[in-house]
């Protein structure tokens, strides 16, 4: 058998070159082992499981991956701020920064896990019955692309940051985290769309560089701007007379405008009515107030709110349509990458395990969105035969099919095939799967 080489792999090499300047000689060498072993590792991804993928032979003890997650010599911030320059070079080079923010929970056990706390779990929760886990709550920031088999976009994570009991609040913390990410791009415009609990802080922010789209509650009261001084005596209004809430204001409505608006990557009409309306509640400054209407009658009225005013309402439709992909995000980190199970619970492990699980997300679309279209595979199970675009478990499986086939050439005799090199391959097939 000869040697060839294996371009995937090079290209993976090639995009985890790009944060070397975060970490030291040695810590960049554990980085590219871990990132490779969580690759490969089949079952929990535990520290110990992906030290196995990682270093077969065992060449290193298995204290350094350990060191390694909880206390290495590398930065959370730096590191993110180095994957989110090097995805917005890469992938939107131009134009608007479209991003998504939203907190996620990362179930954990035990008495003595740093930064974890009891908090309401989104997915088991309902109407009528919350549940409360124990966990991590992470607030993620996630670049939103298009991707050139277009469908629905990709979110990728540019930044996570640890949110703990006690501390900043929630809103809060999501605000700092979209400045921060503002301050990486002076020169770019942001446009960010955030679930309705983030919109209490997220719309007053003052950059106007920052454009934030979230859903508005049905009950909040809304004005109109504030009057003109009159020169009367007393303090000046500070707002206008009241609107009602958005459920009012929709049903006596009459200037909707049909729209066709960009559903998750599918047009779809949609019925729509918009006005500049003082969200005193949250804010002193006018924010747009976008209903969207079924033209059917079938699905109920949508309402979201605008930091810019001059924003076409068919393009905050679209755009907060878009924010699921921060959903399977969170979905594709926990089922396929396992974000939750490596066991590390000092200092700032169980965050830095968080991080780790989240650039891998990122790197993997990132190396598979630079494959050939010819390499960029789609597999349809049986009962999904009309799948037509490629999911993360199929960039997964690609970059896991590269790497363990660069392993197998690089270590067979270039004359023929051992006994051994077969159980070696049928083992590696087993273990990939």
């Amino acid at each position: 058998m000869t040697s060839r080489p294996v371009p995937a792999v090079a290209l993976w090499q090639q995009r985890c070159a790009g944060l070397r300047q975060v970490f030291t000689t040695a810590g960049f060498f554990l980085f590219q082992a871990v990132m490779l072993g969580w690759v490969l590792c089949p079952g929990r991804k535990t520290v110990i499981g992906i030290y196995r993928m990682a270093d077969p032979a065992m060449e290193r003890a298995h204290d350094a991956f350990h060191r390694f997650v909880r206390c290495g010599a590398w930065d959370i911030q730096e590191l993110w701020h180095a994957m989110a320059v090097a995805l917005v070079a890469s992938l939107v080079p131009s134009g608007r920064i479209n991003v998504d923010i939203d907190d996620t929970l990362l179930h954990k056990s035990g008495r003595h896990v740093s930064g974890a706390g009891w908090w309401r779990d989104a997915v088991r929760s309902t109407s009528r019955r919350v549940v409360i886990a124990l966990g991590l709550n992470i607030v993620v920031v996630t670049l939103r692309i298009r991707p050139p088999w277009g469908g629905e976009p990709l979110g990728l994570p540019i930044c996570a940051v640890l949110h703990r009991k006690g501390d900043t609040k929630l809103t809060k913390l999501a605000a700092n985290l979209l400045e921060l990410v503002a301050a990486w791009f002076p020169d770019r415009q942001i446009c960010c769309c955030a679930d309705g609990a983030f919109a209490s802080v997220l719309t007053p922010l003052g950059n106007k560089r920052i454009t934030v789209i979230s859903r508005i509650r049905r009950d909040a009261a809304l004005y109109e701007l504030k009057p003109k001084p009159t020169g009367q005596r007393g303090r000046p209004r500070t707002r206008g007379a009241r609107l009602g809430t958005p459920l009012q204001i929709a049903a006596k409505a009459k200037r909707w405008k049909m729209v066709v608006t960009d559903q998750r990557g599918r047009p779809k009409k949609r019925l729509v009515y918009s006005r500049v309306v003082l969200w005193h509640a949250v804010s002193d400054k006018p924010v747009l107030l976008v209903i969207s209407r079924d033209p059917d009658g079938k699905e109920h009225d949508d309402f979201w709110v605008c930091s810019d005013v001059d924003m076409p309402p068919r393009d905050v439709v679209s755009a907060y349509t878009g924010r699921w992909s921060i959903e399977d995000t969170f979905r594709a980190t926990k089922q396929s990458l396992g974000i939750q199970h490596p066991q590390t619970w000092t200092r700032s492990g169980p965050e830095r395990a968080a991080t780790l699980g989240f650039l891998l997300y990122s790197l993997t679309w990132w190396w598979f969105l630079g494959l050939p279209p010819k390499q960029q595979s789609v597999t349809a199970p049986a009962w999904y035969a009309q799948k037509t675009t490629p999911s993360f478990a199929d960039a997964l499986a690609a970059l896991r099919g590269g790497i363990w086939r660069n392993r197998i050439y690089d270590n067979s005799d270039q004359n023929g095939i051992s006994g051994e090199i077969i159980e070696a391959m049928l083992d590696a097939l087993g273990r990939a799967a």
